[in-house]
């Protein structure tokens, strides 16, 4: 790991933690010498997951909220900072998708999905910002977005729209909070194979994507890990309102 990339004395905040790249994106961090704050609704996954990370030697400490409850997350950034100092780093990972068609989709599938997705990010990244600009410090904020916030995909209509949205945000909010010393970034994966994604690999959807990707393969989680700790230190300190796409390669391919 370069100098550039370590994150000794960061306190970093993942959300959507309790599984998938979440719970990746907390080792990574913390291996990177961070003290991760695992951010989720499922308590249980969280001590586990911070359980496993104490006995390789890792600072993690479990830290539940929903981000789709405005209260929820800044009570829990608020509980964060005085365990173990300001909050640095957040990683907004917590996304749901709900597979339907836009005519099956009912209004609760869509107020869950955009709720998470966008407001969720909304609500993180406010509660950690204006703790950093209050007391006038600098931070980062890395979105989690996808491949499907840059193209769309059948039976997804909430969720594509959601990253679409995330997409913005990060530019309108990166427009806002440089000046303060507050870098907002999202990093855009492609195929990964996490409990979220697991229906498209059962559906066959995977497979089709995969055909069309040129890496010819889904992701590993580990492929993230450079581009996330990229933006997540000083080495993107003259990056702001930038995409980084990690893909395989699919955006420039036609389905």
């Amino acid at each position: 790991m370069s100098d550039a990339t370590n994150l000794s004395g960061k306190i970093a905040l993942v959300t959507g933690a309790s599984s998938g790249l979440g719970r990746h994106f907390v080792k990574v961090l913390a291996r990177a010498g961070a003290t991760v704050a695992a951010t989720a609704r499922r308590l249980d996954r969280l001590e586990t997951l911070a359980e496993e990370c104490r006995s390789e030697g890792l600072q993690v400490l479990a830290a539940q909220a929903d981000v789709a409850d405005r209260a929820s997350i800044f009570a829990a950034v608020q509980r964060v900072e005085a365990a173990a100092g300001l909050v640095t780093v957040l990683v907004n990972t917590a996304g749901i998708s709900i597979n339907k068609s836009f005519l099956d989709h009912e209004e609760e599938d869509y107020d869950q999905v955009v709720d998470t997705n966008l407001k969720g990010t909304w609500n993180a990244t406010q509660a950690v910002a204006r703790r950093l600009v209050a007391v006038k410090q600098p931070g980062v904020v890395v979105n989690i977005g996808s491949i499907f916030g840059h193209r769309v995909a059948g039976n997804a209509s909430s969720y594509c729209a959601s990253k679409a949205a995330v997409l913005h945000l990060t530019r309108a909010l990166s427009l806002e909070l440089t000046r303060y010393g507050i870098r907002v970034n999202t990093l855009s994966p492609g195929l990964f194979h996490t409990e979220m994604t697991e229906q498209m690999f059962q559906s066959g959807f995977a497979e089709s994507l995969i055909k069309h990707t040129p890496a010819r393969r889904a992701g590993n989680p580990a492929d993230l890990d450079g581009a996330l700790l990229l933006l997540a230190s000083d080495a993107s300190r003259y990056m702001s309102g930038s995409v980084v796409v990690v893909d395989g390669g699919i955006l420039n391919s036609s389905l």
